[in-house]
């Protein structure tokens, strides 16, 4: 949790006790304050028998060394030091943590053969450590061995470097992403029995902390501006549907907004057209685009970022009961389409649908940028590594995919057609929901890309990086918090 860890910054000076992290360049070389903590000379000797070399984000560790107080000496590799990219730091950090196995009290010695890190890094390498320190484990009640040392309940960590304040300064821009990060990571992993739609939406509500203007509409408000997509999706369930609107105007008054739109259906038993038994505890996690999206959004608002933006999710439960929709009924969305729904399990488009429509109608923004663990054919596609882009717009697709590589929350550009928006086409109504299997996340897009009018906008289809993506030095948790860093770096870069 965000308070697990604390961060303080410090000049070089020699560490008394607990757990201390070294840095060494590609080859093993040692800084002069990091040299000055191993008196005999343990670690030479170490890395010879472990072949350690100083490779990026790898390790080595020594037990009580010989010479001083230390519970634990660790090194982490930076390889080229020269070289080493934000994303290259987040991940030492992360390493960093590791290395402190359980400790309480860590010293980490920021220090190279030549000249330190930049401030930047060194606030890149605290937030790595920030995101590895996550655990999402408020309901156990008992701890046990998972191959893993487990993290003390509260950790100190003091980093010392060349410039302390200015790390300091650089830390709390990052701190406050990481907060988005953390949130989105928590709102996934929550069972879906403790966050409904309701109890979604107050978590929304508490961005007006930070600064944020937020506004929660009921089932009441959303039938008066007819958006049928969005509550045929809902009627199912006995836990109504709410749609949560977050603005930051952190800009200038005459600027028009950026926005993100987040999927936020909170658990998918797939309706009518029931998903198999097998995983669908996963489906929890359906609400990923809602969850990145409020993230993001306290980024912004937690870093005072000088723009002016909106996130609007929408916050439903896709249930079977008596008075769910069926396959072959017809929804009026708020745009005045019709609807035919083929597949009640492609329930996320109809969710988007009336808020894509109501986001653009309301607030005429510079672009759209939705999120949504919306198909399993883009896993088929991508894996867990990237996340798929669809867009209307080249510049906006660009500027997303720059973005991604600087995080590493990476995209691949799918295409987008005539021939695949034909597919939907439906003989009873304006459209299908599902064009069936073939091509299903491009048809999903397509179906999106009806509600958007000419606004530039992008479709981020995060199915495979939202949850269950592969461990990481910089998260152990099943729900990654994709899109958080990747959205603020989007409007760090080209909207400030």
């Amino acid at each position: 949790m965000t308070d697990r860890l604390t961060v303080a910054f410090a000049k070089f000076a020699m560490p008394k006790k607990g757990s201390v992290i070294l840095l060494a360049s590609e080859g093993g070389g040692l800084g002069a304050h990091a040299k000055a903590c191993d008196p005999d000379g343990v670690l030479a000797r170490a890395f010879e028998v472990a072949r350690f070399s100083g490779k990026l984000a790898k390790s080595i560790e020594v037990l009580a060394p010989a010479g001083t107080e230390f519970d634990r000496l660790a090194v982490i590799g930076v390889g080229n030091a020269g070289a080493v990219e934000e994303t290259g730091w987040l991940k030492i950090g992360g390493a960093a943590l590791a290395g402190a196995k359980s400790a309480s009290d860590v010293t980490v010695v920021a220090d190279l053969d030549g000249a330190g890190p930049a401030a930047e890094d060194v606030a890149n390498l605290a937030l790595g450590m920030l995101l590895r320190a996550y655990s999402f484990d408020k309901y156990k009640t008992t701890s046990r061995e998972n191959g893993e040392d487990k993290p003390a309940d509260k950790v100190k960590v003091t980093v010392q470097c060349a410039d302390p304040a200015a790390a300091k300064k650089a830390f709390a821009r990052a701190e406050a992403i990481a907060g988005g990060v953390i949130l989105a990571r928590d709102l996934v992993n929550e069972p879906a029995n403790v966050l409904g739609p309701v109890e979604f939406a107050a978590k929304a509500k508490e961005l007006e902390k930070l600064g944020a203007k937020v506004e929660i509409l009921t089932e009441k408000e959303m039938k008066k501006l007819k958006m049928g997509a969005l509550l045929g999706v809902a009627q199912g369930s006995v836990r109504p549907p709410r749609l949560a609107i977050i603005e930051w105007n952190g800009g200038k008054a005459k600027d028009k907004p950026v926005a993100f739109v987040g999927k936020g259906v909170v658990f998918d038993t797939g309706g009518i057209s029931i998903k198999p038994a097998g995983g669908m505890e996963d489906m929890k996690g359906d609400m990923g685009g809602a969850a990145a999206v409020v993230g993001v959004m306290h980024a912004l608002a937690a870093r005072k970022a000088k723009v002016n933006a909106i996130g609007m999710i929408g916050l439903v439960e896709n249930m079977p009961d008596g008075n769910a929709q069926r396959p072959g009924d017809i929804v009026t969305s708020m745009s005045g389409q019709t609807i035919e729904v083929i597949n009640t399990d492609a329930e996320g488009r109809l969710v988007l649908a009336d808020l894509l429509w109501y986001c653009n109608d309301r607030f005429a923004p510079q672009f759209m940028v939705n999120l949504a663990t919306l198909t399993g054919a883009i896993m088929v596609a991508l894996g867990h590594h990237h996340a798929g882009l669809f867009s209307n717009d080249d510049a906006l697709a660009e500027r997303l995919t720059s973005a991604g590589l600087s995080t590493e929350e990476k995209l691949w550009r799918m295409p987008l057609g005539a021939e695949y928006d034909k597919l939907i086409d439906s003989k009873n109504a304006d459209m299908k929901n599902s064009a069936g299997r073939l091509a299903g996340s491009i048809t999903a897009a397509q179906f999106l890309k009806r509600f958007v009018k000419e606004t530039p906008w992008a479709h981020l289809d995060v199915a495979g990086t939202a949850m269950g993506s592969p461990a990481s030095e910089i998260n152990r948790s099943w729900g990654s918090g994709f899109g958080v860093r990747l959205l603020d770096r989007l409007v760090a870069d080209h909207y400030e």
